[in-house]
């Protein structure tokens, strides 16, 4: 019972997370399309967070995307840090943030049903 309040809580606080990237989208970044586009993709798997929050084991592969996205994200940032001297802390708090994020969600990944048990639970 405490594993799935948890699943739910981080999918709410990270799709809210993900969904609040909407604001510098429409606001702050009118001149970068190449940001905007991948905040929209952000917006996007929030929303969709948010929706999978409800029944997280009926989302089990939306949950996996988001999870190893995020890790995939963190790394690409992490390979970035190394070259961008200027930008290294910015990216280096990026990385902190998604890897959190992925490493949470897969640890509250909801358990993989056997077809078995799902046509005993029908």
């Amino acid at each position: 019972m405490i594993r799935q309040r948890a699943q739910k809580v981080v999918l709410v606080s990270v799709g809210l997370l993900f969904v609040a990237t909407v604001c510098p989208l429409l606001f702050l970044l009118r001149n970068d399309e190449t940001l905007q586009m991948m905040l929209s993709l952000y917006v996007t798997l929030g929303v969709f967070l948010l929706l999978a929050s409800r029944n997280p084991s009926a989302h089990r592969s939306l949950i996996a995307f988001a999870a190893w996205s995020s890790l995939a994200h963190a790394g690409a940032m992490a390979v970035q840090a190394v070259g961008e001297v200027g930008e290294r802390a910015h990216l280096l708090v990026g990385v902190a943030l998604f890897a959190v994020i992925g490493l949470l969600l897969v640890a509250l990944a909801p358990a993989k049903t056997t077809v078995g048990a799902t046509v005993a639970a029908s």
